[in-house]
């Protein structure tokens, strides 16, 4: 295998997958990362274990759900982020306007106009607040007697209109299924922002660097989706820190990331974690990106299953080298960790280890 390099050391000890680090909650995780990509919220479950020592699923849900310590909604580029409940409402201070205006025109080309806007803002908010967290489904169905349709992508960008607006956000999970709350109910504002504008932009950077770092400007504003010109600005504004000491390479430090992980999308470039001759094996297309293997920060195969206690599958990339006893046995020791993050039975089914 590719010998690591110090900046991928760095990074993945920055992400809390390498250099085995290990942080010992939820909160401690997201705190050293600031947000776990969650489009796919199982994927990001995984990816807060992956991160974390002895953590559960029911930890997890205990955070989201319970504690109301983390929260799920729409931040960096637009997308699912799970973030620290004290940071929420500055970040979607932040990018609430910007992707509420990148969002009309496709909410104009739905036929959606800002009166029907307005109406299914405040149908919404007043079916939350009479009837407590409700569904995508159950808000899709209110939202028909104002005339939009059960089927298609318009009642899902009017709930998302509703979130980044500030009005609504994600709640607990009722059947496996996403629920949706009143922002203020949920997570009450307990006194002023306390980053807005260019002071929110910079602490956006100080966040980004300690957590993916080394980066650049560039990658920066690929990461958090802001305008070039407003990232490159915001990144100058902000005095750099050197990054600690390489790790010194002793054993290999393996996880299994998930679906669409943070490591895998938070640079401009992929070449330092994933080997360019199997990159469309990790991004096949269509907006996929796959669980992979990770030794040391670099990518060497990926991985199915694992869900609710399933088996996990190992594929590695081919044409490389077989897997080493230790990062085999490291493969071993994080599939039977899903399983127990799970609490399912375990198995793993692995290919060319």
């Amino acid at each position: 295998m590719e010998r690591p390099t110090t900046d991928r050391l760095l990074r993945a000890r920055a992400q809390a997958i390498g250099g085995e680090v290990r942080e010992e909650s939820v909160a401690a995780v997201l705190d050293r990362v600031l947000a776990v990509q969650a489009q796919d919220l199982p994927a990001a479950e995984l990816g807060l274990r992956a991160r974390a020592r002895g953590l559960t699923l029911e930890a997890v849900r205990r955070a989201t759900d319970t504690e109301r310590s983390a929260v799920r909604g729409w931040f960096m580029r637009g997308t699912l982020h799970l973030v620290p409940a004290a940071d929420a409402r500055w970040l979607l201070d932040l990018f609430g306007p910007l992707y509420l205006a990148l969002a009309a025109r496709r909410l104009r080309e739905l036929g959606l106009d800002e009166s029907l806007c307005v109406r299914s803002e405040r149908l919404i908010t007043e079916a939350i607040a009479d009837e407590g967290p409700l569904t995508r489904a159950q808000l899709t169905e209110r939202l028909t007697t104002l005339g939009v349709e059960p089927k298609g992508q318009s009642a899902f960008h009017l709930i998302r209109r509703a979130a980044l607006a500030g009005r609504i956000c994600h709640g607990p999970q009722r059947g496996g299924e996403a629920t949706f709350v009143l922002l203020d109910d949920w997570l009450p504002a307990s006194g002023p922002l306390p980053f807005t504008g260019a002071a929110a932009e910079r602490e956006l950077v100080r966040r980004y660097r300690s957590a993916y770092g080394p980066c650049d400007a560039l990658d920066f504003v690929h990461w958090s989706g802001l305008k070039a010109s407003t990232g490159k600005s915001a990144w100058a504004a902000v005095r750099d820190t050197a990054p600690g000491p390489a790790p010194t390479p002793g054993e290999p430090d393996v996880r299994l990331l998930p679906a669409y992980d943070n490591y895998l999308v938070g640079y401009r470039s992929r070449d330092l974690s994933v080997p360019a001759a199997h990159e469309r094996r990790v991004w096949p297309g269509g907006g996929q990106i796959r669980a992979t293997v990770l030794v040391d920060g670099l990518a060497v195969g990926t991985w199915s299953g694992g869900r609710r206690g399933g088996p996990v599958t190992t594929l590695p990339f081919p044409g490389t080298e077989p897997h080493s006893p230790a990062v085999a046995a490291g493969i071993a020791r994080e599939s039977a960790d899903i399983a127990r993050f799970s609490s399912g039975t375990h198995s793993v089914s692995t290919s060319g280890l």
